[in-house]
């Protein structure tokens, strides 16, 4: 699945399992939420948030990013305008595709998840439902080629990354991403911390179709503008939208 990145700029993360701003007027100027989370994370939480998002800004495109198959349900499938599931490039093997065969697995076993069937799937009628429950989800994937760069972030003691990559490095990664693997994003994950134009500058040039996305100490106009006239397609920002609403709004290019 390639989404349509046209007018695309401002993507906000929003971790289901802090709270939401008071006023999610906040959000106005945005162009897209990603719902997702590890830490106290669940499929009710995460269906919770979607439809507060929804309702808030009906024409406001979401996706989930779960981090386990037990966040994800056949409500947050049909609240979510498309499931992305990330491959870790420098995380351990379970990161990478440990995660996707995980949900892929559970998929099969119990596809009513994904079709929202209320009847328990029985024997040949497992496997006829459990590649309608897999097309079905394929329809609505978005695979995430990511780099973790922060080694003290959550998200680099999740995924287990213990080596930051150099820029050609990153480039590297941006390119197999598009030419090899045919993922339609690419994300470069600082994580809580301002990492710079550096890689993004070097992973530009290696992508056509694939989205380049940044993540990470985004907190004014001018950090996202450094970001975005490096060649990003988008910058991601998560924290300041749960912790400073005010500084986050800095943050949504003019």
């Amino acid at each position: 699945m390639t989404p349509d990145w046209d007018g695309v700029t401002h993507v906000t993360k929003v971790d289901p399992a802090k709270s939401l701003p008071g006023d999610l007027d906040v959000l106005e100027g945005t162009d897209l939420v990603i719902v997702g989370g590890s830490d106290g994370v669940t499929a009710g939480n995460t269906l919770e948030t979607i439809r507060t998002v929804a309702d808030a800004f009906p024409d406001l495109p979401i996706w989930q990013e779960p981090y386990n198959a037990d966040h994800v349900s056949s409500e947050t499938l049909e609240g979510a305008d498309h499931l992305s599931v990330p491959a870790v490039y420098n995380g351990d093997r379970e990161h990478f595709v440990g995660k996707h065969v995980d949900l892929f697995t559970e998929v099969g076993r119990k596809p009513e998840t994904v079709l929202g069937t209320s009847v328990p799937l029985v024997g040949d009628l497992i496997a006829s439902k459990g590649r309608e429950a897999v097309a079905e989800l394929a329809a609505d994937l978005i695979g995430e080629g990511y780099v973790v760069q922060h080694l003290e972030s959550a998200a680099a003691e999740r995924a287990c990354v213990e080596t930051t990559y150099s820029p050609d490095q990153v480039a590297g990664a941006a390119l197999a991403t598009e030419s090899f693997y045919g993922f339609p994003v690419f994300y470069v994950e600082y994580s809580g911390t301002y990492g710079g134009p550096e890689d993004v500058a070097a992973a530009a040039p290696y992508l056509e179709e694939t989205a380049l996305l940044y993540g990470g100490g985004i907190d004014s106009r001018e950090k996202a503008t450094e970001i975005l006239e490096a060649g990003a397609d988008a910058i991601v920002v998560g924290d300041c939208f749960h912790d400073d609403p005010e500084t986050f709004r800095e943050t949504i290019p003019e």
